[in-house]
């Protein structure tokens, strides 16, 4: 009888063990972010990662083409569905915010002094009212990749180190077929990717510019500077003829595809080119100006955790973003993505800067500016629409930058007054 009553209370007392297995098991979060395989991967790891050691809380992945990301991320949270940890653009902070769609991080798991003591400055645009709102697990800038097999090909020796140097390759690097189609190009652009930031931060100043006032709410490059810096950019598809303006839709998919000597791009693209087969490149630091100014642009794509989580997911997203910013987290994500640690003692080590491919990207964020946006997207499209004024309208830079500040000027004003 004694046996029996032992077996019973050793059956119930497994039970209550399963049960509470079960119970904590149940804690199921999701984490959104939009599709980029290199992205996918490296946190598709870090939940591996993650769960295994806190095996009471389970993560989901899901991602959505870019074009659809933040329309999927707006519409999901309000209705108490989508991501509990959401991936977000510094830029976009302002409307996450503003729309209520993230919550604050709790100063006493993510003390602000701290944060400022570990991260790149850059991050403190990402603090609200004494707390943090978000934080990057890596940050980038922009380096110039370029085609070795085509660089051979043309007796190039080496990247080229100023704008005139620039311009002289990327000529020699062009190939047009016999009815004058280009079929090569010297260099790729596009304003849509990575170029406005080069316009904005690097070419303005590098032609005696300030995009903006110290505090970026004030456009200053309608002047003299910045009409240079436009026509110079739009010089090198309408006078030097080295590149075309949705030449394989896609900047960085003419390149991929060998069909681009040069290619200015962030380090987040270092995953995808290493698995581009057939594909030699190399990386080097941005062009100077002609008086030997260097510019770089920085940015950073930060995690946050939604106004959807609540109680236990809540707990378990805070949990998970202290893992996204861990140094665990960013080296990982250094090797899987290419794009830096969040944190100069782990980003700016000697190892780092002496890498072939990631000593251009940590040389750059030596010299690199974060533009602090009030509205990403639609100061992009501004940019957009002043070259495409000149390229399809025939407008003269300066009447194409002339308007292009009144609207951008209506954007800042409309968000911070």
């Amino acid at each position: 009888m004694r046996n029996l009553k032992q077996g019973i209370l050793g059956l119930a007392a497994t039970a209550v063990l399963a049960l509470s297995a079960t119970a904590s098991r149940a804690v199921e979060i999701e984490y959104w972010q939009y599709f980029f395989e290199a992205r996918i991967n490296a946190i598709d790891k870090l939940i591996e990662n993650f769960e295994a050691a806190n095996p009471g809380i389970t993560i989901v992945q899901t991602s959505f083409p870019y074009a659809d990301y933040r329309t999927k991320v707006a519409a999901a949270i309000p209705a108490g569905q989508g991501p509990d940890v959401v991936q977000l653009f510094y830029g976009w902070l302002n409307d996450y915010v503003d729309a209520e769609l993230i919550r604050p991080l709790p100063t006493d798991m993510f003390p602000p002094e701290q944060i400022e003591a570990e991260f790149f400055p850059m991050v403190q645009a990402m603090k609200r009212d004494g707390a943090y709102m978000a934080l990057p697990t890596a940050v980038r800038a922009l380096a110039l990749f370029y085609n070795k097999r085509l660089f051979e090909e043309a007796g190039i020796e080496a990247p080229p180190k100023t704008l005139d140097e620039l311009v002289a390759t990327a000529a020699a690097l062009t190939k047009r077929d016999g009815s004058g189609n280009i079929t090569q190009v010297g260099l790729t652009t596009g304003m849509n990717a990575q170029d406005h930031h080069w316009w904005r931060e690097v070419l303005v100043r590098q032609f005696g510019g300030e995009p903006y006032t110290e505090d970026y709410r004030t456009v200053t490059y309608n002047n003299a500077a910045g009409v240079a810096a436009l026509q110079w950019y739009a010089d090198l598809e309408t006078r030097h003829g080295v590149t075309q303006a949705g030449f394989m839709d896609e900047p960085q998919a003419a390149f991929k595809a060998g069909r681009a000597g040069m290619h200015i791009d962030g380090s987040f693209r270092i995953g995808a080119l290493n698995k581009t087969r057939g594909l030699e490149w190399g990386v080097a630091e941005l062009p100077a100006g002609s008086d030997g100014t260097q510019s770089n642009y920085s940015s950073y794509w930060v995690n946050a955790v939604t106004t959807k989580a609540e109680g236990e997911k809540l707990e378990a997203a805070l949990k998970f973003m202290q893992y996204l910013t861990s140094d665990e987290a960013m080296q990982i994500w250094l090797e899987t993505v290419g794009e830096l640690p969040a944190k100069p003692t782990a980003a700016l080590t000697e190892e780092n800067k002496m890498d072939p491919v990631f000593g251009p990207f940590v040389a750059g964020l030596g010299y690199a500016r974060t533009t602090i946006f009030a509205n990403e997207s639609g100061q992009r499209q501004v940019i957009m629409d002043a070259l495409q004024r000149i390229l399809l309208e025939g407008a003269t830079a300066e009447e194409a930058l002339s308007e292009a500040a009144v609207k951008e000027q209506a954007i800042l004003d409309d968000y911070y007054n």
